[in-house]
């Protein structure tokens, strides 16, 4: 009875060790990097009057390019960094956009570096146009038009 009574102690403790373990691994953030990863030092070798064959060769393809070429094209190369702890959304911690900007003749005419700090964030899912005072409660979303007696009735025509 001594030896199973030890045995059993010995086992809880192994089993609220491996539960301290498993919290304390959960809580741990998982952290990604994502978008255009640079090597070390390659934004200092660009300059301004290089074509953008020499960028493209030196830095590689750009994320993206802008859209409209009204004085230069721009080449812009976009990374960031993501937390995510556990079941919760990923929170971005960092972000770092190079633009390079082109003349009309195709060479570098500036390079710029744009962090988080710099932007605003902007939700292109939702498609809805925030307003303010429209806001409504539970109770006002399920009561809404229940004092309405005309809904569903039909109403006879005016001559």
């Amino acid at each position: 009875m001594v030896l199973k009574l030890h045995m059993n102690k010995r086992a809880s403790i192994w089993l609220f060790a491996g539960l301290i373990a498993s919290g304390v691994a959960a809580c741990t953030p998982q952290i990604d990097h994502r978008g255009y990863i640079a090597k070390p030092g390659v934004f200092s070798q660009l300059h301004e009057g290089q074509t953008k064959a020499e960028v493209e060769g030196l830095l590689g393809s750009p994320t993206t390019t802008a859209s409209i070429n009204f004085q230069g094209d721009s080449y812009y190369y976009i990374s960031y960094t993501t937390e995510q702890r556990s079941f919760l959304k990923p929170v971005e911690k960092d972000r770092e956009i190079i633009a390079v900007r082109f003349d009309r003749q195709d060479h570098v005419s500036g390079v710029a570096q744009y962090g988080l700090q710099d932007g605003r964030i902007i939700d292109l899912n939702t498609r809805k146009t925030p307003v303010i005072g429209s806001e409504f409660s539970l109770l006002a979303e399920l009561f809404k038009g229940s004092g309405d007696t005309t809904q569903g009735a039909v109403l006879p025509h005016s001559r």
